[in-house]
């Protein structure tokens, strides 16, 4: 359908496809391999910027369920008008409106059969949330604009304590100075454990807050595939093969 409308309207266009099965869950997963697709696409032609649909309910439906489940600052900013080199030109437009658009034009779109299978988070909320006024896009896209803002300086001083007390060597990280406040060393045992483990999947936030209490008390945590140990220096190895039975 989109080819047949770029094709009668003279817009260049280009259809990228996966190459490898998707495993883990669906969204989730389709949602990586998009980007990754985009970028590489965006990056190998040396465009300046990508742009993506996403609009105001989008970024209402992503802030509800992240509360829901506990986000910190980062996960919260996460759906902000830029994030690098992807710019989202429609936050400022609701659901009904941008449809209402294409009805009036004539412009083609698809309803995707995902967007009403009650087993997904997402579609509850958005069934929720329909015809409701409660949210102002232009409030909610500033408020994700601070954290986005907070997100960023929390980054930027987070790289500054790497540089004085984080230790990367090969199959290990070493963190030497363990007195910050938790949201630091939350973020600093990410990026440990992303060095010894880049192929493991990232921690969730329950189980990094749990980690964090132990290596506080000295104790020695698994996460990630990883052996933490505690107390006033942090390591962070590998975990060792299991022994087959």
């Amino acid at each position: 359908m989109v080819a047949d409308w770029c094709q009668r309207a003279g817009v260049p266009h280009e259809i990228l496809t996966v190459s490898a099965p998707l495993t883990g869950n669906l969204q989730a997963s389709a949602r990586a391999a998009r980007y990754r697709l985009l970028e590489d696409w965006r990056a190998t032609r040396g465009i300046d910027w990508l742009m993506t649909a996403h609009q105001a309910d989008d970024q209402i439906e992503t802030m509800i369920l992240r509360l829901n489940r506990g986000s910190g600052v980062g996960g919260l900013a996460s759906v902000r008008g830029r994030r690098g080199r992807l710019l989202r030109p429609l936050l400022g437009e609701r659901r009904v409106t941008l449809r209402a658009y294409c009805l009036n034009r004539t412009v083609p779109f698809v309803d995707d059969p995902s967007n009403a299978d009650e087993r997904f988070d997402r579609v509850r909320v958005r069934q929720t949330l329909a015809g409701s006024d409660l949210f102002e896009p232009s409030g909610l896209a500033r408020s994700v604009e601070a954290l986005g803002q907070a997100d960023a300086a929390l980054a930027w001083v987070v790289d500054q304590f790497a540089m004085d007390y984080l230790q990367l060597e090969q199959g290990s990280a070493i963190l030497r100075r363990t007195d910050f406040p938790p949201e630091l060393l939350r973020r600093l045992l990410e990026r440990m454990l992303a060095h010894v483990r880049p192929e493991a999947e990232k921690p969730r936030g329950p189980s990094l807050d749990q980690a964090l209490v132990q290596l506080l008390s000295a104790k020695a945590v698994t996460l990630a595939d990883c052996v933490i140990t505690g107390g006033e220096h942090w390591t962070v190895r590998r975990a060792p093969p299991r022994k087959s039975r």
